[in-house]
């Protein structure tokens, strides 16, 4: 099975952290957090990834080649020249899914690196393949400024306006997680072009009919760790 982590960010919330070094080198517990989104990926079976890199581009390819890549099949997707948010860095990235016809029906995983999570992704896996889902979107009911809404089939159906109080009947407001599933034949839909952000996208198809759903692991564990202030907090609870 394959993955993508999304890692090409500029970690400005990390500084100063960031200042000298990609996000996805921060340390937590001693181990980089790229490090803990591959061992974990691993863990469900996973041996193939691709990684967007922009902020420190060079430092990632070298710590990858240092750590003998894990010992997985791992591949670089630069974003040189611009950053290009989730959509635009995966419609980049598509090759990689694309590039064995006999897997092209083969769901994969999209995996922000500053996500800390104990999400079953077997059973989020099993709940998309089951479903025939285009994408899931693993949610959580929590405090957001970023709320995305599903209606009672767990079908995306909108996104909740920073300061809205009151959310239509009968749509429910959740969390997204920055965890994917999605199926390959997503990728040809992914007509927007430059950077772009893939819940656009998600939003675009949901209205069309296609099926973009909701996997709620309200009991998993889940911090992001965008601030030092979640590392630190992040460091305690794994003690």
């Amino acid at each position: 099975m394959k993955s993508m982590i999304l890692a090409a960010g500029l970690g400005t919330r990390l500084r100063p952290l960031t200042d000298t070094r990609p996000k996805a080198l921060v340390e937590l517990n001693g181990r980089t957090l790229l490090e803990i989104t591959l061992t974990r990926l691993r863990t469900f079976g996973i041996t193939e990834a691709i990684i967007n890199v922009h902020h420190f581009a060079d430092m990632v390819a070298t710590y990858l080649k240092s750590k003998s890549n894990f010992n997985m099949r791992l591949e670089i997707s630069r974003e040189d020249d611009q950053l290009l948010d989730t959509g635009g860095g995966l419609k980049k990235a598509a090759w990689f899914f694309q590039e064995d016809s006999a897997r092209l029906n083969e769901p994969f995983i999209l995996h922000n690196v500053d996500v800390l999570s104990t999400i079953d992704l077997t059973a989020m896996l099993q709940f998309h393949t089951e479903h025939q889902a285009l994408a899931t979107l693993a949610v959580q009911s929590r405090p957001s400024s970023r709320q995305l809404l599903f209606n009672n089939q767990l079908q995306l159906s909108g996104r909740r306006i920073s300061g809205q109080d009151s959310v239509p009947s009968p749509l429910h407001p959740a969390a997204f997680s920055g965890i994917h599933v999605i199926s390959p034949r997503l990728l040809p839909q992914l007509t927007e072009t430059g950077p772009f952000s893939i819940i656009d996208s998600y939003l675009r198809l949901s209205s069309q009919g296609q099926k973009i759903l909701a996997f709620r692991h309200d009991h998993s564990y889940w911090r992001d760790l965008g601030k030092p202030a979640d590392l630190a907090q992040a460091a305690l609870d794994l003690q």
